[in-house]
């Protein structure tokens, strides 16, 4: 039976319903959910829910004998949970995102003795101890008005809501139209603006937007752009199957589809389903694998107790492929082996959020009920990127310490007082032979960034000495050698792999487009060579090869500057045709700072394109005038190399200020600017190098279609 028009809005909902109850939630009217939060539209806990799993599962122990938290003690944990104080959705959502996972103390005495007891809204070691719901139509009233919206579908553990789902119709997809799952995403991201719900979704940890063939996934206040796919890794096919066949129960069947005064009324809905049902078994649709591989209780309740960070204050949770990784690493490294845990090498292409990765395994680690007082120390080889890293976990709230010298490092080491570190890797030298310090402690984990760089030498020997029975993990976003492909082995072999081809059709990074440019330059030599030969004919030979020799030398610095005049107008026309006035930048890598500051120079003579020159501090002892005069320049201006580095960096992310940054080593790695979009390369850049280079324009940024 064909569904009528008035079906065409059940082709996701139902289905999404449908397969929820299959892997575990039981669905509720949303009169039922209305009388559950005690009538109140304004509220969104189902307190009814709450309490009597609060009543049921919160007991502390005391002298050997086991209590319930006082009525008292209920009261006021559930106050604390739906009277947060709102400040802006993320930072609300953070706050109560670390009450649901550190709990609350509460005062309770029992035989005299008066103590804070802990109390947890959720049982996040044991899933299935939780209760799980779903209802549709969930209408809520708006902060500011008595208007009411009505997300599609609501998910709700031990009565807090804890996901939401936008369903869309597939039908509605038309060529050269919005896809219906990103008008989804408009209604969620509409949702959470100030004047409508925002009070719903500060309890939220996933939100889901889906036309049936098409699902992305992201969390409270992600932009649009990061909105993800899931691609489940070793899926269970014929779990997807029989959970995609699911037939209702009696009971859920009879609420879902009874007559309803309000909302959308499913009832004539019924015959068409039973039908459906009636003719076999389908096929599983996007819907179904997204919905199976997120949302199962189980999976759901790991993926939003470790998986979610607050990065200055922006909410993220995992791509799958930072979830994967992160879960065959702990499930390589939880058995020790001859005193040893295995480690092992996280292959992830540049762009695909290898630092929030590491941050992710360190916080996996900390939390590991089987693995001790672990400690983590993070190893770079650059000190760019030991500061890049330490930032990262700083931004995300997990304190980090920085290692500022070789004797430092070993303190950090001997006290214990640090379980995150960061280094560059050069400081083991000074620990090894000055301090010749030794850890046999197993539980320390070594995540080694750009492990293919740095790690194959003696430098790696000296940190292999200092911990000879740490667990080595090595990172990397390039790939890796043949040479440094069986060298691997010594980390353990490959753990996971998240290629290039695999970030671009998940949509997270762009692709690359490579254009080659010549610039020609005429030499006339038969001219030179003539005109050379009359004005040396009365000179001996050893004269003439000396004269050539220095005339050689100066021709040299003639021709390198006439090139780069020639490159700097090929770049400025380039640019100003076809990327100045877009809000998009770009990058001119090359070969040595006097090149660097003679390109600024010829730029600003043809006066088309705003440029800055950015370089660490050079030895001015032994450099020429011209690099000396240029960073005098800049210190006068500026005031201090760290000024300096902030004040053009921040320029160049403004959409109205630098248009082209002039480098020569600096920011070819680890820098991330998503209005980046152009790399103009004027250096010799190989392997590593290049991937690393050319990765600095593949970031998401909104109109950006390629790098």
């Amino acid at each position: 039976m064909p569904p009528p028009s008035y079906l065409e809005d059940l082709d996701s909902k139902i289905p999404a319903i449908q397969m929820l109850e299959a892997i575990g939630w039981t669905y509720l009217q949303p009169e039922e959910a209305l009388a559950l939060r005690g009538g109140r539209l304004d509220q969104v806990v189902l307190t009814g829910v709450l309490r009597p799993w609060l009543e049921e599962n919160v007991r502390f122990e005391t002298r050997g004998a086991s209590y319930a938290l006082s009525p008292y003690s209920i009261d006021e944990a559930l106050r604390r949970l739906t009277d947060v104080t709102f400040d802006g959705l993320i930072h609300t959502n953070e706050t109560v995102y670390n009450l649901l996972t550190l709990g609350t103390s509460l005062d309770e005495t029992v035989q005299g003795e008066r103590k804070g007891r802990s109390l947890h809204f959720i049982d996040w070691k044991h899933w299935d101890r939780n209760v799980f719901h779903v209802t549709d139509e969930f209408s809520v009233e708006c902060s500011r008005s008595k208007a009411t919206r009505r997300p599609d579908l609501v998910l709700f553990v031990n009565g807090i809501p804890f996901a939401v789902i936008e369903c869309k119709r597939r039908d509605k997809d038309k060529a050269g139209g919005r896809p219906q799952v990103r008008v989804a995403i408009d209604q969620l991201d509409g949702y959470q603006q100030p004047d409508k719900v925002p009070h719903l979704f500060q309890y939220v940890q996933l939100v889901i937007a889906t036309s049936v063939n098409d699902v992305l996934f992201g969390t409270v206040g992600t932009p649009e752009k990061f909105w993800a796919r899931w691609r489940e890794q070793d899926e269970d096919k014929a779990a997807v199957h029989a959970a995609a066949n699911h037939r209702f129960g009696a009971e859920a069947k009879a609420k879902l589809f009874a007559p309803r005064a309000e909302g959308d009324d499913y009832s004539a809905a019924l015959p068409y389903f039973e039908d459906l049902w009636s003719s076999g078994e389908r096929l599983p649709t996007e819907q179904d694998r997204a919905l199976w591989a997120m949302l199962r209780p189980e999976r759901l309740l790991k993926y939003a107790y470790g998986y979610a960070l607050f990065d200055a204050g922006v909410r993220k949770v995992a791509r799958y492929q930072q979830f994967f990784a992160v879960q065959e690493t702990i499930a390589r490294i939880e058995v020790l082996r001859e005193g040893q845990r295995q480690g092992g090498v996280i292959w992830h292409t540049t762009g695909s959020g290898k630092s929030l990765t590491m941050v992710m395994l360190a916080k996996a680690l900390a939390l590991h009920p089987g693995i001790p007082n672990a400690r983590v120390v993070l190893v770079t080889d650059r000190i760019d990127l030991d500061r890049q890293l330490w930032g990262t976990f700083q931004a995300c709230g997990k304190t980090a310490v920085r290692a500022r010298s070789g004797q430092h490092l070993v303190e950090l080491i001997e006290s214990g007082s640090a379980p995150v570190v960061t280094t560059v890797i050069d400081k083991f030298e000074t620990a090894a032979q000055r301090y010749k310090l030794s850890s046999p402690d197993p539980n320390t984990f070594l995540l080694v960034d750009e492990g293919h760089r740095s790690n194959y030498d003696e430098t790696a020997a000296m940190m292999r000495r200092v911990f000879p029975n740490g667990c080595y993990i090595a990172f990397t976003g390039t790939p890796l050698t043949k040479k440094e492909k069986n060298t691997a082995a010594r980390f353990g072999g490959f753990i996971h792999s998240y290629t290039m081809r695999e970030a671009v059709a998940d949509a997270a990074v762009v692709p690359l487009l490579y254009e080659g440019r010549l610039v020609e330059l005429e030499l006339q030599k038969e001219t030179m060579q003539r005109w050379f030969e009359r004005v040396t004919r009365d000179l001996s030979d050893a004269q003439k090869a000396d004269l050539k020799r220095r005339m050689a030398s100066e021709g040299e610095i003639s021709r390198a500057e006439q090139r780069l005049k020639m490159i700097a107008y090929d770049i400025g026309e380039h640019y100003r045709r076809n990327i100045q006035g877009s809000g998009f930048k770009a990058q001119l890598a090359t070969d040595s700072r006097e090149s660097a500051i003679r390109c600024r120079q010829f730029f600003r003579e043809l006066g088309a394109v705003d440029v800055a020159v950015i370089m660490s501090k050079p030895d001015l002892r032994s450099e020429s005038k011209l690099v000396r005069d240029f960073w005098q320049e800049m210190m006068d201006r500026h005031g201090s190399e760290k000024h300096y580095n902030e004040d053009v960096l921040a320029s160049f992310s403004r959409e109205d200020g630098v248009e082209i940054l002039i480098v020569v080593d600096r920011l070819l790695t680890g820098f991330d600017e998503p209005r980046n979009r152009v790399l103009y390369i004027d250096k010799p850049l190989q392997e590593h190098s290049l991937l690393q280079a050319i990765a600095r324009v593949n970031r998401l940024y909104e109109g950006k279609d390629y790098g």
